[in-house]
């Protein structure tokens, strides 16, 4: 699975860790995550994301 990096703020979503924060469970991919979903460090949208491997 791919990790996501945040164009806004530099935060890495990780699909190994999940985001304990935003109730996304570790072993979650990116586009499985809802939409409403937002980055836990600036609050940006799941668009502003972009596949860092």
């Amino acid at each position: 699975m791919d990790k996501h990096t945040c164009s806004v703020c530099g935060y890495v979503y990780d699909p190994q860790k999940g985001d304990s924060e935003g109730d996304v469970k570790a072993g979650t991919s990116f586009q499985d995550i809802p939409g409403t979903w937002e980055c836990p460090i600036c609050g940006a949208g799941k668009n502003a994301f972009k596949i860092t491997e």
